[in-house]
């Protein structure tokens, strides 16, 4: 399963796609060839910001060195001789992140500006567009993996805390639930105490597995193997303490199984959702896609504020482990076709024509009454 979307890579080779790549300011053009324009003597990056010539007087050479040797200076403003703006960045951030996971207090912003070598507001977009999160949601990130880490190499919970870089018991605790999941004892222990009850069923789109934790449900999941999802749902949480749920949980998979049915109805049901500070922002907004309507993957990064993070929240949706619930079913891919889904794609044809055939119904409700 792999829900990444394909990448197509361009080519030029010719003059007319090159001019079309200036035209169009092409970023990918920029590891390709370099356009001067011999009325000014210069020579630019396909996407250099800077007006563009008369299509007669530009012509185009395979890199700086090149069009210096056929007589042509740099642009000052695209700076053809330096890496691309994209490359810049990337180490950019690439710095800040180094600067902030090696840090025992978070950097300021000023101070991670200065580092990546440019301004407060610049630095700011920037990094949350290259990792998709905030510096600040970074290094809490960070911070958490070093506690993770420091529970599972110390004799005890205080020496791990100041070990992950807390300078205080108190400020740790303080967020310790929210960071893990659960208390410091039981992270130590492998979740040896929380209590996961759990069900199998049957619905329209095969076997069902529900389970719920003190917080609410934190498995969906849907197979054609109940054995298989039985021993996946236990290999990820194996250290729990799993509990088949009785009658009085029926009640439960009773909502998800109708839920499936009719997708109109909605899941009113609590959520333990458990992941990264990005996959938690990419599960949210995709609550939010009403039932009946599919947005691209390129759209749900747009959406979150990642524009450039794709890639990553696509890796998000793969990692969804509540179906439906939160339904990354409703993303396809920008040319509408549909990609991989962790529970098969003829599952999300399905519930995306069962969802469409919903929202039809809505509308022509909407219009007699």
């Amino acid at each position: 399963m792999n829900e990444t979307p394909t990448p197509t890579f361009a080519t030029f080779d010719s003059d007319e796609a090159k001019w079309a790549a200036v035209l169009a300011r092409d970023a990918a053009a920029d590891e390709a060839f370099v356009y001067a324009v011999r009325t000014t003597g210069v020579y630019c990056r396909p996407t250099c910001p800077s007006r563009r010539p008369r299509r007669e007087n530009a012509e185009f050479h395979a890199d700086a060195a090149a069009a210096e040797r056929a007589g042509y200076r740099p642009c000052q403003r695209c700076r053809p001789r330096e890496l691309p703006l994209a490359q810049r960045h990337a180490q950019s951030v690439a710095r800040a992140c180094r600067l902030i996971e090696t840090s025992d207090e978070l950097p300021s912003l000023d101070e991670l500006a200065h580092a990546a070598g440019l301004s407060r507001f610049h630095f700011h977009r920037v990094f949350k567009a290259g990792t998709g999160l905030t510096p600040k949601a970074y290094a809490v990130a960070c911070r958490a993996g070093r506690v993770r880490q420091a529970l599972a190499q110390q004799e005890t919970v205080t020496e791990a805390i100041y070990e992950a870089g807390f300078n205080s018991s108190g400020r740790f605790y303080a967020g310790s639930n929210r960071m893990l999941g659960m208390t410091p004892q039981r992270y130590r222990s492998g979740g040896k105490d929380t209590e996961i009850r759990f069900a199998l069923g049957e619905c329209s789109l095969g076997n069902i597995l529900v389970a719920t934790s003190e917080k609410g449900i934190c498995a969906i999941s849907l197979g054609s193997d109940p054995e298989q999802l039985l021993q996946e749902f236990q290999d990820r949480f194996a250290n729990a303490n799993l509990v088949p749920g009785g009658k009085d949980f029926d009640a439960w998979v009773a909502k998800v199984v109708g839920f499936v049915e009719a997708p109109g109805v909605g899941l009113s049901l609590p959520l333990d959702i458990r992941g990264t500070a990005f996959q938690q922002r990419v599960w949210q907004a995709l609550t939010e896609i009403p039932v009946g309507a599919t947005i691209s993957y390129a759209e749900l990064a747009q959406r979150i504020g990642s524009p450039q993070s794709v890639r990553a929240v696509a890796r998000a949706c793969a990692s969804n482990t509540i179906a439906l619930a939160i339904p990354c079913h409703r993303v396809v891919r920008s040319d509408g076709a549909l990609s991989g889904y962790r529970w098969g794609v003829e599952r999300k044809r399905a519930l995306l024509e069962r969802e469409a055939t919903q929202g039809d119904i809505a509308v022509l409700e909407d219009e007699h009454r």
